[in-house]
């Protein structure tokens, strides 16, 4: 019996966690299209995520349940078929990449970065942001009566 073609790394976690570890790390990609970890899991999560979104650009039932199976969070399965679909439409595979970088301070694990390709996500969309200055001039601005 060979079994050469299986190649996983099981990380040192049991099945449960392992799955729990991969679909967060998903949904966080998909939310922010850019995510840092270590190598190991990196290489594995650029895998798997080409895989879901494979799955995704068939557009059908059968894939929206299978990424809801995995990803377990709607608001990532609602961007993975509206937005990241669409911009991986022309492409055929390598959606995903990892970028190595420096080792982690506390252990000296080695550390990537893995992101969507050519994906740049709207950053602090929707959030309007109040300058306090403006709120200290006014203030300022009329005469103090005595």
């Amino acid at each position: 019996m060979q079994h050469g073609r299986k190649k996983s790394n099981k990380l040192n976690m049991k099945s449960g966690h392992r799955n729990s570890v991969f679909s967060n790390l998903m949904c966080q990609l998909i939310s922010h299209g850019r995510i840092k970890t270590t190598e190991v899991k990196a290489k594995q999560l650029v895998k798997q995520a080409d895989k879901i979104i494979t799955t995704a650009k068939k557009q059908t039932l059968a894939a929206k349940r299978a990424a809801v199976s995995v990803l377990k969070d709607k608001k990532a399965v609602k961007k993975l078929f509206s937005e990241i679909v669409k911009h991986f439409e022309n492409r055929k595979g390598g959606y995903c990449r990892a970028i190595k970088t420096t080792y982690r301070r506390g252990d000296a694990a080695p550390l990537a970065i893995v992101e969507l390709i050519d994906f740049q996500p709207v950053i602090g969309a929707g959030k309007k942001t109040k300058s306090k200055n403006k709120d200290k001039d006014s203030k300022d601005s009329k005469p103090k009566a005595k």
